[in-house]
């Protein structure tokens, strides 16, 4: 699996590359922009920030946003949720993806345990 050997600095690079920044704040207790705050995100419910006026797309989806759920959303929202609120068209790259879920991982007082690779 592409997560175990994802690196960190090059996902939080990435969330700034790709125009994540724009819409998402990443600090524990930040405000949402046009999209939710996402620190935290790994591991919490859809629709994890309380007030955030998510899609009823995103309502729908039960559990949790685990490594695989991050992976399937970002590679495209649109597939993923249809009718989501979110534009963007997703992340074709799996090593970047995988890089990107790795740093929201790291944005939680308990991170995940990463899986192993095969």
């Amino acid at each position: 699996m592409l997560l175990a050997a994802a690196e960190v600095k090059a996902g939080q690079a990435a969330t700034a590359k790709l125009g994540c920044v724009a819409c998402h704040t990443f600090t524990e207790g930040g405000k949402a922009g046009l999209g939710p705050n996402l620190y935290g995100v790994v591991g919490a419910a859809h629709g994890h920030m309380e007030g955030y006026g998510y899609s009823a797309a995103l309502k729908g989806k039960e559990g949790a946003w685990t490594f695989d759920e991050l992976n399937k959303w970002l590679t495209k929202p649109a597939a993923y949720a249809p009718g989501t609120k979110m534009t963007f068209a997703g992340v074709a790259n799996a090593e970047q993806r995988a890089n990107v879920i790795a740093y929201l991982n790291t944005l939680s007082a308990s991170p995940l345990p990463i899986p192993a690779a095969p």
